[in-house]
């Protein structure tokens, strides 16, 4: 996985966990306690842009009332042990503090899972490098996060290697030197539940991040309400460490190359790989907003609250609007309402055809528009096509999409001869 991708390139893990399910191979033990939780879940969020940018601090400045703790991309290890660091330079860094509210900042390592190194002692040095570099510029870190998608068969290694960092970070207790007292938090994949050697490592963190998004085949979607609610089920019943649970607010472009292999997976970052064929993936906020309401309705008792991938900006085209992730966040359903206009152009007879949210949140886009009998001629435009095969005049979505609250979008034109007034359009959901 080359390093300028997103966490959301997950292609081989994806190649990996298609197919596979944790829930239904765990041994059975007596459930714990379930119960309501007083207060609504804390929301961390991750920031994993690798560039800062105006947009960037204004996000983190909007979002930073309902924020936690703040887990911010520092460094990404490659398959091959190059490390790539974000954020670098006192310049960003004097942005960034500028923009922290007073959260604490939680360092995430990104460490590609297909690694084979054998030697904790070079990933131990990988690891620590931004702690260091971060305090010495004046960021007060609170802990440190690996973030390290291993095969299963790698968790006693991986065990091993947080033994040793944890050793170099003063076990999470009393000050020792430099690095000590410094927390230690780690990612973990639904994928690995079965395996007898997860109880090694999630022994070693102070907290673990469960997630439950883009961990299946992508033809399966980003996010399953029902499969995470029994992946977060059978971590809360088999192991008592604190966790949270990592939640998507954004979408995924997945293309697959002419023998339906994975090609690509596009997150934030915009790639010129193409593949034969492609499709739009988009977690739901309504889907995550129930999977919320139930969580906390159920919730282990060692659930401390939530991850949320990745903080929106205004430049990340496939993320929710920040007005939608803070209404989900906050335990509300979020509503948004598109409706359709024909606004008239300068050409007598012809219509711009522009959906509008007028709702208070984002809302998905509809999966197509009936035309009047009367207006035979017309086309399709940003993600919305001519359906040559409906009997009558009709625009089909291309791709699912949100519309963020209070904006618009050209979808189309439309030509009527007689021009019936009004034009009555029906929106299929």
């Amino acid at each position: 996985m080359p390093l300028p991708r997103p966490r959301i390139l997950l292609a081989a893990l994806f190649l990996i966990c298609a197919g596979a399910a944790a829930a239904g191979l765990m041994p059975s033990h007596p459930a714990p306690h379930l119960g309501p939780l007083p207060t609504p879940l804390p929301n961390d969020i991750y920031v994993w842009q690798r560039a800062w940018t105006s947009a960037l601090g204004q996000a983190m400045d909007q979002a930073a009332p309902d924020v936690a703790a703040w887990r911010v991309l520092a460094s990404e290890v490659s398959a091959e042990g190059r490390v790539a660091p974000a954020l670098l330079n006192d310049a960003r860094l004097e942005a960034l503090r500028a923009h922290l509210a007073g959260r604490p900042v939680i360092l995430v390592v990104r460490i590609d899972g297909r690694l084979s190194d054998t030697d904790s002692a070079p990933l131990v040095a990988a690891a620590l490098a931004p702690l260091e570099r971060w305090r010495e510029a004046g960021v007060a870190v609170a802990g440190l996060e690996i973030d390290h998608d291993c095969p299963t068969a790698r968790l006693p290694f991986y065990a091993r290697f947080l033994t040793d960092l944890r050793a170099r970070l003063g076990g999470g207790g009393p000050s020792r030197g430099d690095l000590g007292g410094t927390r230690l938090s780690i990612t973990a994949l639904p994928t690995w539940l079965p395996a007898p050697a997860l109880a090694d490592v999630v022994a070693v963190p102070d907290e673990v991040v469960l997630q439950v998004h883009a961990v299946a085949a992508p033809t399966d979607g980003l996010f399953n309400p029902a499969q995470a609610a029994r992946w977060v089920a059978a971590y809360g019943q088999h192991f008592g460490s604190p966790f949270r649970v990592a939640l998507p607010d954004y979408g995924a472009r997945v293309s697959w190359d002419a023998d339906d292999s994975l090609a690509t997976v596009e997150g934030e970052t915009p790639l010129l790989g193409g593949g034969a064929h492609a499709a739009e993936l988009m977690a739901r906020p309504a889907d995550v907003a129930a999977f919320l309401k139930t969580l906390r309705a159920e919730a282990p008792p060692n659930l401390k609250g939530i991850a949320w991938f990745r903080l929106p900006t205004a430049e990340d085209r496939r993320a929710w609007s920040l007005v939608t992730w803070a209404a989900v966040a906050r335990g509300k359903t979020p509503i948004g309402h598109i409706v359709v206009r024909a606004e008239a152009t300068a050409t007598p007879g012809l219509s711009s055809l522009v959906l509008v949210n007028d709702g208070a949140a984002d809302a998905e886009v509809p999966a197509g528009l009936d035309l009047p009998a009367a207006c035979p001629l017309g086309d399709g435009a940003n993600g919305y096509a001519r359906d040559p095969l409906a009997p009558q005049p009709r625009l089909v979505r291309l791709s699912p999409g949100l519309l963020p609250p209070g904006e618009r979008r050209a979808v189309g034109w439309l030509r009527c001869p007689d021009s019936p007034s009004p034009l009555v359009i029906h929106v299929r959901p």
